[in-house]
């Protein structure tokens, strides 16, 4: 048996890196366009090689995401992979584990298809997504007037130069939502007719304020359905971004009222989706909730720091970190409302915790209490619990809007 050998990859072996995480998803990866090789980054991905054969592979992508009051960079992990013959030899470990303690960035984060595997790692759960199928007959949208020439919408190359400063402003409002370069938003408005499933071409409608600019869009696709009552379409809502609140309302009453359609399907609602105030019908607001974002504390002082917190806090944190040596010792959080500095200290610990419970609470959706009630969390002065958990959690609950 000859000796695994993990390093970063070459320009020649990205191929053998597509067809193994293809393999290991089940997927065709197809042939790598133009703009494949354009995203892909080389210098950050590591394969794992058995002789001349790649058998694994991890990558990351450079973009940055929104978190509570900043938005930074952050490792977006994807790509992660290893061939079925050479399972069970510690290939995963030895990738993950070197990819962790080489990344630039304070955080890293992933969607994981198996949950199971990252918890080993480091990774939490940190953000959670509400999958609605809406009965359009019954959910009883708002009955307000939709301003005339409000909505309109825009060709592929005007939602290019359109659209991300939108996507720009409302990863100030919410976390959880990463940032798209030029290419990115390429890859994103791509609609290939073998793609659409039996749907129609994307849709790219707008809203535009009193001045004319654009403060809102949405993704949608639709497709068509007859049943023996009568029209019955479905409407697939892609993405809604709207950080104006008139924008965000009109921009639904649209997609809501839509002729002949039956059913709206959206996979990657917020937990507190404001659409649940503008309908009468809430039940008609079928809704799934799962876990969407994981991540990854890497550095534990720049991260917290990076990061702003709803109330003062001055905390010391005692952090266990089985993989990144430099993130286990005590670090006192000090917040104040207008700084936020986390540094190494000698003082007594105010909670014991993993680096695992960090990275679930960072984007200020699950709270730290949670994570007490089973002894992951250690309160070693009275009261921190609480003061911690406060200043931690965040009035808008985090979302991604796409699997990266």
């Amino acid at each position: 048996m000859t000796e695994i050998e993990v390093r970063t990859a070459v320009a020649a072996e990205m191929d053998a890196v597509r067809a193994v995480f293809g393999g290991a998803m089940m997927f065709d990866p197809g042939t790598e366009s133009d703009l494949d090789r354009q995203l892909s980054e080389v210098d950050r991905t590591l394969v794992a090689t058995d002789g001349a054969e790649v058998v694994g592979t991890v990558t990351a992508r450079t973009r940055d995401l929104s978190v509570p009051g900043a938005v930074v960079a952050a490792a977006h992990v994807t790509g992660v992979g290893v061939l079925a013959t050479h399972r069970r030899r510690g290939v995963m470990s030895r990738l993950i584990g070197q990819q962790l303690r080489g990344v630039p960035e304070a955080i890293a984060a992933l969607w994981a298809s198996e949950p199971a595997i990252y918890g080993r790692f480091g990774y939490a759960a940190t953000a959670r997504e509400v999958g609605y199928e809406i009965d359009l007959h019954r959910v009883g949208p708002a009955n307000d007037r939709i301003r005339p020439g409000a909505l309109g919408v825009l060709t592929v190359d005007e939602a290019l130069k359109e659209l991300p400063a939108v996507l720009r402003r409302l990863q100030e409002q919410r976390p959880g939502i990463s940032g798209r370069s030029d290419a990115r938003w390429q890859k994103r408005l791509l609609d290939k007719p073998e793609e659409r499933n039996g749907r129609t071409a994307r849709q790219v409608l707008v809203h535009r304020d009193e001045t004319g600019a654009i403060d809102g869009y949405a993704l949608y696709r639709g497709k068509m359905n007859w049943l023996p009552v009568g029209p019955a379409n479905e409407v697939l809502l892609e993405e809604l971004v709207a950080p104006d609140a008139t924008a965000y309302r009109e921009l639904w009453q649209y997609l809501l009222t839509m002729d002949l359609s039956a059913k709206l399907t959206y996979e990657h609602a917020a937990l507190d989706e404001p659409v649940q105030q503008l309908v009468s019908t809430p039940t008609a607001l079928d809704r799934r909730v799962s876990e969407s974002l994981w991540l990854r504390v890497t550095d534990v002082p720049r991260a917290l720091a990076q990061r702003q917190y709803v109330v003062p806090v001055d905390v010391v944190l005692d952090v266990r970190d089985e993989l990144i040596e430099a993130n286990t010792g005590r670090f006192r959080l000090t917040a104040d409302g207008s700084s936020v500095t986390c540094e190494r200290t000698g003082d007594p610990a105010d909670l014991s915790l993993s680096v695992t419970e960090l990275g679930a609470v960072y984007l200020g959706d699950r709270a730290l209490a949670e994570f007490a009630a089973t002894g992951r969390v250690v309160e070693h002065t009275a009261g921190a619990l609480n003061r911690t958990t406060a200043a931690f959690r965040w009035p808008v609950a985090p979302v991604s809007l796409e699997i990266f």
